[in-house]
């Protein structure tokens, strides 16, 4: 059974026809993804699934990774920041600095680059190539993964001059977005069904990893997944686990990692380790960036799944929780508030104190917390597994394509691709 077949089996053919109709249009162009870690948070993630499934749709797509140095990662996590709202003076020598490491990669990409139909550039770290490729023949994308609703408005207005020279934009959702010469797409990010950390995964499989951890399964667990960051607010979970407490047993987990090119989370955990303190009821798991599987366990086994950002791009650790069937408490920000839907999916919090409220009335009240968890998966089926993300992408490229066309006419035969 192909890829596309296997998606058939939980979204339905009809998803996959529609799939097949639109990249009808598109065989043999060649698309190119650019972003800067491999693995390690949710664009690799999404790109994993993503570029295999558009070259089975006869797409020729391919990822590239650029690679910098400390001081490329350390300028780019500060213009994440700035572009999240906190206010960060990035140097001069630094902006320069990273300047010049988008240049060597894009003299080494180039000829991948410029000979592409369409280039997807993900997020501020690879945005400058588009100087490097001064032939391309192609349209150029530049995908936003970030919160960019009230940046720093000194590094936006840099950023803003080099990519208000692509063909179009993307963001994640309406707030997000800033003004630009050029079309902007809204597309949100999407979860793999059939990979390792959102498969369906024996109960066994679950209880050995809550073993090997030391996590009880006599007491309510509530787990927050997400790189150790302090916009995903780690302290404030913990806060919040304090106040349930007092009143209920319960255990906390708080488990993740960091990426390649955040140079923050080694400092960050270790702040989250200090506040922790002894207490033997928090389990913190320093996680390599490919223990899906293991993700996976601890969410299926998790009672409620916390994702108490202040801010947050998508948040697709919530997304993976609402999969598994769990409720899930989510910061009120970002795109958490596009998944997390008040009474219906899980609730929205401002505070610690709001977010041990909702733990403690979803542990006393079973019925209503199960009843979330079937919302919850039934909202990600229709609305973020990475084929509608996929259809969405095609769509773009057909609307760049054929431009100012009234009509395109996508209703041709599809190639049969049911043998076995």
């Amino acid at each position: 059974m192909n890829l596309l077949d296997q998606y058939a089996a939980i979204v339905g053919d009809d998803v996959i026809y529609h799939l097949r109709q639109l990249a009808a249009h598109l065989r043999g162009m060649h698309v190119v993804h650019v972003n800067s870690t491999r693995e390690g948070g949710g664009v690799a993630e999404i790109l994993n699934r993503l570029v295999p499934l558009m070259n089975e749709l006869g797409i020729n797509t391919s990822w590239e990774v650029i690679t910098g140095d400390s001081r490329f990662y350390q300028c780019t996590k500060k213009m994440h920041n700035a572009l999240q709202g906190n206010r960060e003076d990035i140097q001069e020598n630094l902006l320069h600095h990273y300047e010049k490491i988008n240049a060597v990669n894009g003299n080494a990409l180039n000829s991948k680059l410029e000979g592409a139909d369409f280039v997807f550039i993900h997020d501020p770290q690879p945005a400058l190539l588009l100087r490097s490729c001064p032939g391309r023949k192609g349209r150029w994308v530049w995908r936003c993964h970030i919160d960019v609703s009230h940046p720093y408005r000194p590094v936006w207005k840099y950023l803003r001059e080099h990519v208000k020279e692509f063909d179009a934009s993307i963001w994640s959702i309406s707030n997000f977005a800033q003004p630009l010469p050029h079309p902007l797409y809204l597309i949100p990010p999407s979860i793999d069904p059939l990979g390792d950390k959102n498969m369906e995964l024996p109960a066994d499989d679950i209880e050995a990893y809550f073993k090997e951890w030391g996590i009880s399964k006599n007491m309510p667990v509530i787990t927050q997944v997400s790189r150790f960051d302090r916009f995903k607010d780690p302290i404030g979970v913990i806060q919040a686990y304090r106040l349930v407490k007092k009143n209920v047993p319960v255990q906390l987990v708080l488990a993740g990692g960091g990426a390649t090119d955040d140079p923050e989370g080694a400092r960050v955990l270790k702040e989250v380790r200090t506040y922790a303190g002894r207490d033997p009821d928090i389990h913190l798991l320093e996680l390599p960036p490919d223990a899906h599987r293991a993700i996976n366990a601890l969410q299926r086994g998790s009672d409620i799944i916390i994702q108490k950002s202040i801010r947050e791009g998508f948040g697709l650790t919530v997304t993976e929780g609402l999969w598994k069937g769990k409720p899930v408490i989510g910061g009120d920000t970002g795109g958490i508030r596009l998944q997390v839907i008040n009474h219906h999916t899980g609730f929205l919090v401002n505070s610690p104190e709001g977010a041990a409220l909702r733990i403690r009335y979803l542990l006393k009240n079973r019925h209503i917390l199960e009843n979330m968890g079937e919302n919850a998966r039934r909202f990600v089926l229709e609305n973020f597994l990475i084929t509608r993300q996929v259809r969405e992408y095609l769509t773009l490229i057909v609307a760049l394509i054929y431009g100012s066309t009234e009509r395109i006419e996508l209703n041709i035969p599809v190639p049969e691709t049911n043998a076995p």
